[in-house]
């Protein structure tokens, strides 16, 4: 036994976000951490995305204050710093929900993404799931200062199933973060600078690579859309189903969630956690391939495992029960097994109608009791 090696246990960083003392693993961001206490204590996100490389730093909407560096240096920090590129320290203390310097910097970087986004939501095809939605209710302003013309650009399509609305896009780059580790060659970025960046193809080429559909579920607004699903239906009118199949590229998970009304598959997206990210499996993003999310819209080519669990604060939850009870019907067993007939045909069975409802009990409702009691 004693010369046996003995492992050496990893040092945990003790992190307090709100009031509330975790332990992370050294190198955590600051959003990781504050993730895995969950809640309002989890800053928003725009940008970042923890299956993409690079994400993050683009949209400020995480900012948090440093109220102590850390248990060797604990002086605060002078400015709000960006959760989602910003490594944990042991000792560090941080607020979030609590801190009002970053709830009115909130407010202003969400007044600031709206400033061009059109409010186009009633005819957008993003709308209940959209994260720019979530973002401006829970941490916005019921107004806005901004007086001047909006933006805008003309809708493209780049490619057979995705068409690009650039007026609603914020610039969030995960689409070109998707097509650089996803794809062999990338053929679209961001083009000028300033006001005028815009993301876009280079001399119109199309995208046809078979992951380029996964630009549509890593958009947190509607600016990449479905171009097979537009306009069909509204997301809480369908039913989200988990399935799989076994994908002939290997590079693709084959498991997904079917949006379905009745029988027929509208829509196919690869699952999402709690945050809106691609779920993991097997340690591995849950990336799927352009034939699993628009070539297979039958039931029968997948295997439906059950309904998926939804948020209860989604308006996708509305109609959509997970482990609902019915309740138990009595009525076969107070009628001695017979079904409700006599209370459906109520009407006929009482000869009600050969009554004039006008009067009061007249000849014809006598005589109907005595042929009951008969």
């Amino acid at each position: 036994m004693a010369d046996e090696v003995k492992k050496e246990v990893p040092a945990r960083f003790k992190v307090t976000i709100d009031n509330i003392t975790i332990e992370v693993a050294p190198g955590t961001t600051i959003l990781n951490a504050a993730r895995q206490i969950g809640g309002d204590v989890t800053p928003p996100a725009m940008c970042y995305y923890s299956k993409l490389q690079g994400s993050g730093g683009k949209c400020r909407t995480c900012l948090v204050e440093v109220e102590a560096g850390s248990a060797a240096d604990p002086r605060p920090m002078p400015k709000l710093v960006a959760s989602c590129r910003t490594a944990v320290m042991d000792g560090m203390v941080l607020k979030n929900i609590t801190s009002e310097r970053v709830l009115d910097a909130r407010a202003g970087v969400v007044e600031f993404l709206l400033l061009n986004h059109p409010l186009d939501c009633p005819i957008c095809d993003q709308a209940g799931e959209c994260h720019l939605q979530d973002l401006g209710y829970e941490h916005g302003k019921e107004g806005t200062r901004y007086e001047f013309k909006r933006r805008t650009f003309e809708k493209e399509d780049i490619g057979p199933y995705i068409q690009l609305h650039m007026t609603r896009c914020i610039l969030c780059y995960r689409c070109t973060y998707v097509a650089d580790q996803l794809t062999d060659n990338r053929v679209h970025g961001v083009l000028e600078r300033r006001d005028h960046a815009e993301i876009s193809t280079y001399i119109s080429k199309a995208i046809d690579s078979d992951f380029s559909g996964n630009m549509i579920d890593v958009c947190p607004v509607g600016a990449l859309t479905d171009k097979t699903f537009r306009f069909k239906n509204r997301v809480w009118f369908t039913k989200p189903v988990d399935a799989h199949r076994d994908c002939e590229n290997p590079k693709c998970c084959g498991k997904v969630t079917l949006w379905q009304r009745g029988d027929d598959v509208l829509r196919v997206t690869a699952r999402k956690d709690q945050w809106g990210e691609v779920q993991s499996f097997d340690g591995k993003p849950g990336w799927i391939c352009n034939t699993c999310r628009f070539d297979k819209k039958h039931s029968n080519d997948w295997v439906v495992e059950g309904p998926t669990k939804v948020s209860r604060h989604s308006v996708i939850s509305q109609g959509h029960y997970i482990d609902m009870q019915m309740p138990k019907e009595i009525m076969p067993e107070v009628m001695g097994g017979r079904a409700p007939k006599l209370l459906m045909d109520i009407q006929d069975i009482s000869e009600v109608n050969s009554v004039d409802i006008g009067l009061l009990p007249g000849p014809a409702t006598s005589k109907t009791f005595e042929k009951k009691e008969q």
